[in-house]
């Protein structure tokens, strides 16, 4: 990059600037004081938190801690025991399914390891719900291909999900997820058992969903440079119309990521990645070596 490139500015800006459209200080979704068990077994106890319009929110906790529950209440799959989750102000805990179908339509979700059909081309894939909503054909292949340009698989769009890797059965699940431009994006472990590389390419596609497209996200992770990377870059466009992606310096401080931490299906840590890797609660410490 030279110094003579010059940047168009992206929905990531809005976030550092003034409110000035009312919308935007009304959290895209909003836990209150959320419970829920399996059975006699406690998952999550008085969990309330905020994602705002174009954050991402990234959850850590152990296996069984919550996160992949946290993900399902967003959607209403399942209901909580006692309190109230909102989506973009709207208090859905009561909803039934066809009010929730209304407001699954702001919504995308990637599942873990992709969750393609496998009986379908990746064209039909990401097509999915384009069909169901009866757009018209050829509006899906426009909306498909701009889809899959966005994940770089544009190349792959007569393939069958057998055909693919993981890394891209995962970037065809994004472009499922973004079918239809939903406000909400949730990712259920998406770098799971991928390798340095493809890890680091989906969290770029995180990170493009989140300044480019002013997506609102919940991002489970395991990964600690997951972590790192995703607090630490941005992206802009060039003049080109190339993504470039950078790194914060003393000139910024992103404020459009956050972390959580769950334990015991408690909340123990909630805030910016520069506090959390300051803190020397023990089991913090322990999480984040081992992680």
């Amino acid at each position: 990059m030279t110094s003579q490139q010059s940047f168009e500015l992206s929905p990531a800006w809005q976030t550092f600037a003034a409110i000035d459209d009312p919308s935007r200080a009304t959290p895209a979704i909003e836990f209150r004081h959320v419970e829920f068990s399996y059975g006699d077994h406690p998952i999550l106890n008085d969990v309330s938190f905020e994602v705002m319009r174009g954050e991402t929110l990234l959850v850590l906790s152990g296996s069984g801690g919550g996160k992949s529950t946290i993900l399902k209440l967003v959607m209403g799959l399942i209901k909580p025991d006692s309190g109230q989750i909102l989506i973009e102000g709207e208090d859905t805990t009561g909803y039934d399914e066809s009010e929730l179908n209304r407001v699954r339509l702001k919504m995308g979700m990637q599942f873990q390891n992709g969750a393609l059909f496998d009986s379908f081309s990746v064209y039909d894939n990401v097509a999915y719900r384009c069909h169901e909503n009866s757009v018209p054909e050829e509006r899906v292949e426009q909306e498909v291909r701009r889809l899959l340009r966005f994940v770089n698989l544009e190349d792959a769009i007569e393939m069958m999900p057998a055909q693919l890797s993981g890394g891209m059965r995962i970037r065809v699940g994004i472009a499922r997820a973004l079918a239809g431009q939903p406000h909400i994006v949730l990712l259920d472990e998406p770098t799971a058992g991928l390798d340095p590389p493809t890890a680091r390419s989906i969290c770029e596609l995180g990170i493009k969903m989140r300044d480019l497209r002013d997506v609102s996200s919940i991002f489970v992770t395991h990964g600690l440079e997951n972590v790192r990377f995703l607090t630490s870059t941005y992206t802009c466009m060039t003049d080109q119309g190339e993504a470039v992606f950078m790194k914060e310096d003393n000139r910024l401080c992103l404020i459009n990521t956050r972390i959580m931490m769950l334990r015991d299906g408690r909340i123990i840590f909630y805030g910016a990645d520069e506090e959390l890797f300051k803190l020397d609660d023990p089991y913090i410490k322990d999480f984040l070596l081992v992680e």
